[in-house]
């Protein structure tokens, strides 16, 4: 049985009931343009979704060589058939008018179209040319979190193994860098213990800082056909706005930003206070409890209420839920990874899990989530500058058995000192001794703190700038040379989701004009730097995405993110697998640390930790005496308050964060005409109190402003905490000319207000802790953005809008079991 169901008005579709213990209902989605029928597809291409992190399998519709819509695909592990907004309308911007098809190059102060060898020669020339002058170190790479795992692998064997240089990041350093963090410090080794199944399972359900309603829409999904079945799970929700996944909590605490160090502990000191605690696990599988002990002693309920402005009863009732749980399960994201102390934060909630006892078990699962769709790959693979395949480069054994899969000298791979995080890499631009940095699939021109500093660094004479991306970005703008690349349904590569599962995306149709894959330029690249290994055969073998996938399985053999047990052949036509994947697991493993057994031994562990106040690296000899079996760490934090709080000037508290129907900074979302007619242009929320009091009315004119910029955006009253403004960060500049904001050209994006600071752990960037201010400046009588629906305005949205423009309706086939409504 099916239906028809308008996907912007609802974007979690309808519910299918089902309990504990019990498997995902399917409910396949499928959404054709201009009114095809199944029937008048030519043929179905295998895939999954890039706009998100949850790594929906889908299939690509293709007609007259063109993409014209997708399909879920009923047999995955991941969605059972379901698509979201993003994976149903995202697709129509491979299509996009405006695509770049050939190279670009500056001559005069402009770009001008060029050919691929004069393009490819300026970018080599110019490495070559400061390798020989100035050294490995005046050359960065910052890549993306929307690649596929062959190109990050390529990309950290070109910059780590044939440059040699230690500047390399992703821009998964501003989404899920404090992700692997938090994992390392409590597991020595980066890698989600959890499975998505979990929610199939689990009693409790407890989601810190994630708007999961908003970022992953089918997983909500399946927690919403949870809580429609019998036996629903509790849900606990740490979040100061009143999401939607707050209006389905069991329990909502909504602390004040940058507490979060703080209500964790609060929280640990309750489960300990009245032993909810696992003190056979604990005294078997972990250390540093007695440390824990001490910290939390004196963080009582209280005394949390007072700092984090959350009541106690909320808090003591939380730490019950949690404490009582037979199965719990907790998730992570951009409320605790973007905020001060993340890392901190993060590892408390891995501390509760571990206390708790709770981890490689059905329903108790712990996910530090991803933002983007291959981050996982970013930091496997080594693009994120940690070293491929999840090796310590600390340790000696780990540089010369990753020299050793590459051919070359161990002395060639930098591990001297910690990679560069991106932070740093602008940094040494700013200072001048990074003169080459190569940017493929991000756009750090909008997506970076401080935006004012960010364009004046990528805009210096002395840097040469590469951006290889498929649109003419506002960082595309800045560049020397401009590579148009291939994307998802253009070429073929796999990428690995948050709960490990690995996915085969195949070519569907042939990229616009001259563009190319990543692949293909980067073994270009590759080729033209004459890269080659200790024998003098080129450094990369490799040509093809299979190929490049075979390579990086011996890379992982023996490592916790082992693919050996995996091929492209595996991957056709079922379900994606997850890691590892071997001799011993032939068919994947759905959850890591069974028994209580990890990956933190001394000889065998990613990481060694670190200090999450100072950043500082704990030292080999320091970490063998804490760890010398390889247990799980139990890693107590203090809470330290925040660097910029608010003052007379700046009143309100600062957050920044996603809406459903775009992803980072719209490049694609922008040009997909559901998803852009459903959040079309920048608002800023604040809550009924904080109106009342300043005399703002919905929809007025505001200009929110800190000490490093103002942005104009529309009101939305929402059950925001009092005290707290929100701004969505997607919206640039590219389509300026179509917009209808009000006010001078740089006033738009909200990353014109945040600050230049970073978790010292992760490095990751703080968006969610500043200082700010707003004055009402235009009354609600003018043209204002549309309101996107109830999940991004659930207390003041009301109904969802009526739209216009392109259709969003999605057909919904059930099981005739499904129990659909």
């Amino acid at each position: 049985m099916g239906k028809r169901v308008d996907r912007i008005a609802e974007p979690w579709g309808s519910r299918t009931p089902y309990g504990p213990g019990e498997e995902w209902p399917v409910r396949v989605d499928t959404y054709l343009a201009d009114g095809l029928q199944p029937d008048d597809v030519d043929r179905w291409v295998q895939s999954a979704s890039i706009l998100h992190s949850n790594g929906d399998a889908m299939d690509i519709a293709v007609r007259d060589g063109r993409i014209v819509g997708v399909r879920g695909r009923a047999t995955d592990r991941i969605n059972h058939g379901r698509l979201g907004p993003k994976d149903l309308f995202g697709w129509q911007a491979n299509g996009s008018d405006d695509r770049l098809t050939r190279p670009l190059i500056r001559r005069g102060g402009e770009l001008v179209e060029t050919d691929w060898d004069t393009a490819m020669d300026a970018v080599a020339g110019r490495a070559r040319q400061l390798l020989d002058e100035r050294g490995p170190s005046s050359i960065g790479f910052y890549t993306s979190g929307q690649l596929f795992l062959e190109e990050y692998y390529t990309l950290g064997l070109i910059a780590h193994g044939g440059i040699g240089t230690n500047h390399v990041d992703g821009n998964t350093r501003l989404c899920t860098a404090t992700a692997a963090a938090a994992l390392k410090e409590s597991f020595a080794c980066d890698g989600q213990p959890g499975s998505y199944s979990d929610i199939d399972h689990a009693d409790v359900i407890c989601l810190y800082g994630h708007n999961m309603a908003e970022t992953q829409t089918v997983l909500w999904s399946r927690i919403l056909d949870r809580l429609e079945g019998p036996e629903p799970p509790a849900l606990v929700c740490v979040d100061p706005r009143r999401t939607p996944v707050a209006e389905h909590a069991t329990v909502h605490l909504a602390p004040r930003p940058g507490t979060n160090v703080m209500l964790m502990n609060a929280l640990l000191h309750e489960l300990l206070e009245n032993d909810w605690v696992d003190h056979e696990y604990v005294d078997a599988h972990a250390v540093g409890f007695a440390e824990l002990q001490k910290m939390v002693a004196g963080t009582t309920v209280e005394r949390a209420a007072e700092v984090c402005g959350v009541p106690a009863g909320d808090l003591r009732e939380a730490a019950r839920l949690i404490g009582s749980a037979d199965r719990l399960m907790s998730t992570v994201l951009q409320g605790f990874y973007q905020s001060h102390q993340a890392t901190a934060a993060a590892v408390q909630v891995n501390n509760v899990h571990i206390v708790r006892g709770m981890l490689g078990r059905p329903g108790c699962g712990l996910l530090q989530m991803n933002g983007q769709p291959t981050a996982q790959n970013t930091r496997e693979c080594g693009a994120d500058g940690d070293l491929a395949g999840f090796r310590n480069w600390s340790n000696d054994a780990h540089v010369h058995d990753l020299a050793r899969v590459w051919n070359i000298e161990p002395m060639e791979i930098p591990h001297y000192t910690a990679p560069t995080h991106l932070m740093q890499m602008m940094r040494y631009v700013e200072d001048g001794s990074l003169r080459f940095l190569h940017v493929s699939g991000t756009n750090p021109a909008v997506s970076l703190p401080e935006l004012g500093r960010i364009r004046s660094l990528l805009s210096q004479d002395r840097l040469f700038l590469v951006v290889q991306d498929l649109f003419l970005t506002e960082t595309a703008q800045l560049a020397d040379v401009v590579l148009p690349a291939a994307t998802w349904g253009e070429k073929t590569g796999t990428f690995t989701n948050v709960d490990r599962t690995v996915h085969l995306s195949e070519k569907a149709v042939e990229p616009p004009g001259e563009a190319r894959p990543d692949l293909d330029i980067l073994v270009d690249l590759s080729r033209r730097l004459d890269l080659r290994d200790k024998d003098g055969a080129p450094l990369v073998t490799w040509s093809t995405p299979e190929e490049a996938f075979e390579a990086w399985k011996e890379c992982t053999r023996g490592r916790p993110c082992d693919y050996t047990g995996m091929t492209y052949d595996r991957l056709r036509g079922g379900s994606g697998i997850q890691w590892p994947c071997n001799d011993e697991h032939p068919d994947g493993t759905e959850r890591l640390y069974a028994d209580g057994q990890f990956w933190a031994h001394p000889d065998q562990c990613e990481s060694y930790g670190c200090d999450m106040v100072t950043g500082a690296p704990v030292e080999p000899t320091e970490y063998k005496a804490l760890n010398p079996h390889g247990k799980a760490v139990i890693k107590a934090a203090e809470y330290l308050p925040p660097h910029e709080v608010p003052s007379p000037e700046h009143p309100f508290q600062l957050i920044t964060g996603r809406t459903l129907y775009h992803f980072h900074t719209r490049t694609k979302t922008g040009r997909a005409p559901q998803l852009q007619d459903a959040a079309p242009e920048v608002w800023v929320e604040a809550s009924a109190e904080d109106a009342a009091e300043q005399g703002w009315q919905e929809g007025d004119v505001l200009r929110v402003s800190t000490p490093r910029g103002s942005v104009t955006a529309r009101l939305r009253v929402s059950g925001i905490r009092p005290g707290v403004l929100f701004l969505p960060f997607h919206y640039g500049y590219w389509d300026r000319d179509a917009s209808n904001a009000a006010g001078d050209e740089r006033d738009r994006a909200a990353n014109e207000l945040t600050l230049t600071d970073w978790d010292p752990a992760s490095k990751q960037p703080i968006f969610k802790t500043a200082a700010a201010g707003a004055t009402r400046i235009g009354p609600a009588d003018g043209p204002a953005p549309a309101p996107t629906t109830t999940a991004s305005r659930p207390v003041a949205g009301g109904a969802p809008p009526t739209r216009g423009g392109a259709p969003a309706l999605v057909d919904e086939e059930m099981d005739q079991d499904g129990g659909a409504r």
